[in-house]
């Protein structure tokens, strides 16, 4: 008889999309040969998401209102989230990004091929209105999957973890899979962090439980408007490095700090 548990519990934080998150949804429960369910938590003080998960109306979709706004925090929205999940893998998928068919089956083979690992992600495909802007992410990501494929020769630690935290990222949110009891191992998402607190979390988990890259496509990943694509967010952005920098050398020491910095500049 066929287990009923779910193999990937899939957490989609939202705000007044709702077009884009009905996409989303679908785009999960496409999945064939295995068993996904997703929790819609929804940070709009009127709850406009409801009307959504109601129109799916599958089993599969349950809905949360967060009572209080996060205004804007996505990492605090996250951290509401995961607790209430129980599928052995935790998927975080933004409300406007879609599953490829497909990918939640060879994510779950590889790990299960790959047990030493917390953290499974793989390559980004932008699409959007946008073609000029699209086209300048797919460069990017392009680049990001190359420098991935480099980072494997130094095992499933030391690449990844240095060039999150000291190179251009590798990944965004919804590429990257984790194993829930390394999830439950963590303090969850940084909420002090004004941006990259997917790249600061995946970079922690990554230290602490390794990763396999999956050289494929795992993420459609909308190019819209967005605060990460306004010019003005530079120093944030470098405030946040800064951030994660120094709670990497509270937790590993000083020490391990400049190792991995030296390795980083010298081989990534």
């Amino acid at each position: 008889m066929q287990s009923c548990e779910p193999d990937i519990s899939v957490v989609i934080p939202t705000f007044r999309r709702p077009a884009a998150l009905a996409q989303a949804i679908a785009s999960v429960l496409r999945q064939e040969n295995v068993l996904a369910d997703v929790l819609v938590i929804d940070d709009c003080p009127d709850g406009s998401a409801a009307e959504v998960v109601r129109a799916v109306n599958d089993p599969r979709v349950r809905y949360l209102h967060r009572p209080c706004p996060s205004k804007g925090c996505p990492a605090m929205v996250r951290n509401d989230a995961w607790s209430k999940v129980t599928a052995p893998l935790v998927h975080f998928l933004d409300d406007d990004d879609l599953v490829p068919d497909g990918h939640y089956r060879r994510a779950v083979h590889a790990f299960a091929d790959h047990p030493g690992v917390g953290v499974v992600f793989g390559r980004i495909e932008p699409f959007g209105d946008d073609l000029d802007q699209v086209r300048r992410e797919r460069a990017y990501f392009e680049n990001a999957a190359k420098r991935a494929r480099a980072c494997c020769r130094f095992g499933n630690v030391w690449g990844f973890a240095g060039a999150l935290l000291f190179k251009p990222t590798l990944l965004v949110c919804g590429a990257a899979m984790i194993r829930r009891n390394c999830l439950q191992a963590m303090d969850g998402f940084d909420i002090t962090l004004p941006l990259m607190e997917d790249v600061d979390f995946y970079a922690r988990a990554i230290r602490r439980f390794g990763a396999y890259f999956l050289d494929e496509t795992v993420l459609y990943y909308r190019i819209g408007p967005s605060l990460m694509r306004d010019g003005n967010v530079t120093p944030a952005i470098i405030g946040s490095y800064r951030q994660m920098r120094r709670r990497y050398r509270r937790e590993w020491g000083f020490a391990n700090f400049c190792l991995l910095n030296g390795f980083a500049r010298l081989c990534l």
